[in-house]
């Protein structure tokens, strides 16, 4: 830690990762975007990276249970009639796979209540984690992911899921914006373009604290030791 004008300012990732202050976020971990067979990979997506990330992540999980740090699943969400969208953000959702669909219609996946919006099992929510329904980019952008991370205290946020370029980053940088300490468990996110998910991280590790899922955990099973 160090004091800048009076200001104490956590720089340790033991201070950052802290479960006392740090809440796990786990963004779009969802069947449409992860799953064989299911709407992104009909779509010809490539979600190669996700089957190596996906017990990484279970794993960190896991042990933010064990330490008691909150953890918060943030679900895309689309409505009926693509009522939560308008026609700047089709659009934009038609940019995100021309390579994969061409120019020809927005792509359909995440509809509210349906089996692809669903956490995939290997991360499924258990009684007690908390979860955030998205409808643009950011887990922040219309929702109550703010008001849940102040009434629990959190300063820090741990950002892990997909895609690291797209919903990973645009929520990285709101939880900043929003004055959140953000750490990117960097080997658990993926994206299904690799070029796009190495860029991102490129970015991000100049703006935000990067760690492995086994820094955090190292961090997350001290404490727990010590207050045993």
């Amino acid at each position: 830690m160090i004091e800048i004008e009076g200001k104490q300012v956590f720089t340790e990732l033991s201070e950052l990762v802290d479960p006392s202050h740090t809440a796990l976020v786990v963004v779009d971990m969802q069947r449409d975007f992860c799953v064989p067979g299911w709407a992104f990979d009909q779509l010809g997506v490539d979600i190669s990276m996700y089957p190596p990330m996906i017990p990484r992540l279970a794993r960190l999980i896991e042990g933010a249970r064990a330490a008691d740090v909150p953890i918060i699943y943030i679900q895309m969400t689309v409505l009926p009639n693509r009522a939560s969208e308008s026609p700047a953000q089709i659009r934009f959702n038609m940019r995100m796979h021309l390579s994969n669909h061409g120019d020809v219609e927005p792509l359909a996946y995440t509809a509210d209540g349906s089996e692809g919006q669903g956490i995939i099992d290997e991360l499924a929510p258990r009684d007690g984690d908390l979860i955030v329904k998205k409808y643009r980019s950011s887990g922040f952008w219309g929702t109550n992911l703010d008001m849940l991370l102040r009434s629990n205290g959190i300063q820090s946020v741990v950002m892990t899921g997909c895609t690291t370029e797209g919903c990973v980053e645009s929520t990285a940088r709101d939880a900043l914006f929003n004055d959140y300490y953000v750490v990117v468990a960097e080997d658990c996110v993926a994206s299904d373009d690799r070029v796009q998910h190495d860029a991102s991280l490129l970015l991000m590790r100049h703006r935000f604290d990067i760690a492995s899922a086994d820094e955090v955990l190292g961090v997350w099973a001290g404490v727990g030791a010590r207050t045993a």
